[in-house]
């Protein structure tokens, strides 16, 4: 536990210098833009006023970084409201100078506020995303890490722990398991590797297994048969004793704007909004499909032309190849790929069904007889789907969506895998940017359907521009 307090202390101690650098930066900075580093005599004051705002300024922004939580451990290492946090703050503290500035009619240089905000907010966001980036590297090699006793059903608990060993960049490692029953009797295990401490359903016994196993914090998942007083209770104590609670509802693949939290009679409800898949943001998403694709395509028809007569002169065979793949709806198109296997690949398929390294309904063999020289290359860059374009502009598909599926793949889908044909398939998606071919089957459906889940505009630009990261790392491709 010593150990846990000695990182969230050390992060945010180091978060609390580089913010400060960065803000004196970006202040220093504006000054010198707007004044320059040579006045005249009759300009001496004016400098010495801004200079005297300038580190009252730099103060300021400093002190309303704290005041928004913004250094908190437990917003590090994951998901966006560390910089929605620093973003308030730097945009709140600079609304209400410019309310004062207007209220009190003072004269404030435009030049010298408009320079100051975008750099160091830019600064600020940049420096805890390097921040981030060691913090993550911290805890993939086990340090940085806050220790979490489970709580909850058997089950659930098996999740909740399996979930969270597949995510350490989010700072939680289960140590141990608590499972509250009325039974009489208790038998001591473990659930999913972890030991079972205990499974009385009182606050006192919950506080001894904290005790014996040094968590740092407690999550409470699903399936949990405790009383609602004994939970609160259990809140009071676990506040005393200065460690975590963090509840786990039986909610996967949700995201964040999909989730609101209402106060109802002191009970803290939870709303999960429907997905929005149609309306509006679907013709956003169309617009923005032919608009990227055709300016992507003006960009690369030399390179795709230039590919079209390589790929002609090294093996016998169409350029491009037509294969069928089922849309959205379940409605099926010919996509159309950068041919990268000899002519008669489909007819050999059959010979090869043993080698199979897929899992599921996936085809997949690393080193395909098949693949033709050149094939392996445009394989690894993803360079074969470079046609794939005119298909988004022709409207078959997006530029980002779900992974386009065989008609023999969608026939041997179970009920909830059918949700993946209520969007258009994609160019790219959370399957291309997540390990590709390295992927098991469970688990490009589970990214298929929490992106068809959890859909939006600035979701797809996020996946576009890990794509580009993804494809000159060329990993799990083949």
């Amino acid at each position: 536990m010593g150990g846990t307090k000695n990182w969230r202390a050390r992060y945010a101690r180091r978060l609390a210098v580089i913010d400060g650098l960065v803000i004196v930066w970006a202040v220093a900075g504006a000054f010198i833009v707007r004044f320059g580093l040579e006045s005249s005599t009759g300009a001496q004051n004016q400098d010495l006023a801004y200079g005297l705002t300038s580190v009252c300024l730099a103060l300021a922004w400093w002190l309303m970084l704290g005041a928004w939580s913004s250094r908190e451990s437990r917003i590090l290492g994951a998901g966006a409201d560390e910089y929605k946090r620093v973003t308030a703050a730097s945009l709140w503290l600079f609304g209400c100078i410019a309310i004062v500035s207007y209220v009190l009619r003072i004269d404030t240089a435009r030049g010298y506020v408009g320079v100051a905000l975008p750099v160091g907010l830019v600064g600020l966001v940049i420096s805890r995303w390097l921040v981030r980036q060691h913090l993550t590297l911290d805890r993939n090699k086990g340090r940085s890490m806050s220790n979490l006793l489970l709580l909850g059903g058997p089950s659930a608990v098996a999740h909740l722990a399996t979930s969270l060993e597949g995510s350490k960049h989010a700072g939680y490692v289960p140590i141990a398991a608590y499972t509250p029953t009325s039974a009489p009797d208790f038998v001591p295990g473990s659930v999913a590797g972890l030991p079972l401490l205990g499974h009385k359903p009182d606050a006192a016994s919950i506080m001894a297994a904290i005790d014996l196993c040094k968590a740092d914090a407690v999550a409470v998942s699903a399936g949990v048969q405790l009383h609602p007083q004994t939970l609160r209770h259990l809140g009071w104590e676990l506040a005393a004793r200065n460690v975590g609670l963090i509840m786990a509802p039986a909610l996967t693949d949700i995201a964040g704007p999909r989730i609101h939290t209402q106060q109802v009679a002191g009970l803290p409800l939870i709303h999960v909004t429907t997905p929005t898949l149609e309306g509006g943001q679907r013709v956003a998403k169309r617009l923005f499909d032919i608009t990227m694709s055709g300016a992507i395509i003006s960009v690369t028809a030399p390179l795709m032309l230039l590919l079209a007569a390589i790929i002609k002169l090294d093996s016998r065979g169409p350029v491009l190849f037509r294969q069928e793949r089922v849309g959205i709806g379940g409605v099926p198109f010919k996509m159309l790929k950068f041919r990268s296997m000899v002519e008669d690949a489909e007819s050999k398929l059959s010979q090869l069904a043993e080698l199979n390294e897929g899992s599921g309904v996936m085809f997949k063999m690393r080193n395909d007889p098949r693949v033709t020289r050149l094939g392996r290359i445009l394989r690894r860059y993803s360079l074969d789907e470079l046609p794939q374009l005119f298909n988004v502009f022709a409207g078959s598909m997006s530029l980002v969506g779900p992974r386009p599926p065989l008609p023999r793949e969608v026939q041997a889908y179970e009920y909830d895998v059918r949700r993946r044909l209520l969007v258009k398939p994609g160019l790219t998606g959370l399957w291309q940017v997540s390990g590709r071919s390295n992927l098991s089957w469970q688990d490009s459906v589970r990214l298929d359907l929490y992106y068809v889940e959890n859909w939006s505009l600035a979701g797809d630009l996020v996946i576009l521009l890990r794509t580009v990261r993804a494809v000159f790392g060329s990993s799990g491709a083949y």
